[in-house]
């Protein structure tokens, strides 16, 4: 057993990215604010209402998961708008979310 699993261990820097993606992402408001932004799109003003936030700490956040490629923005004249990056690992973090928590998506609750 031993042998065979040590043929399939990935090396230390193989889990890199997602060591990366996990300390990005250790802040339940951050974790919230992505939630937010996989369901709608929303500029900072928006967000801070919908979490109760300050706008210069949701922007802070903002930063991060752009950064990180978690989310992804547009302007419209002077408001940058953001949402959820179509990406596989932004759409995996949300479903992980999701699956832990034990919630569904706004749009697949039946009420």
């Amino acid at each position: 057993m031993a042998k065979t699993i040590l043929e399939h261990i990935p090396h230390t820097e193989d889990f890199q990215t997602v060591a990366d993606l996990m300390k990005q992402m250790n802040d339940p408001s951050r974790l919230r604010i992505f939630w937010i932004l996989c369901h709608v799109e929303e500029n900072v003003m928006g967000v801070a209402a919908l979490t109760d936030m300050s706008s210069p700490a949701v922007s802070h956040h903002l930063r991060v998961l752009r950064s990180n490629g978690l989310i992804v923005s547009r302007r419209e004249g002077k408001e940058m708008y953001y949402k959820a990056a179509d990406t596989d690992i932004a759409q995996k973090l949300h479903h992980a979310v999701e699956e832990i928590m034990e919630i569904s998506c706004p749009k697949d609750d039946p009420s």
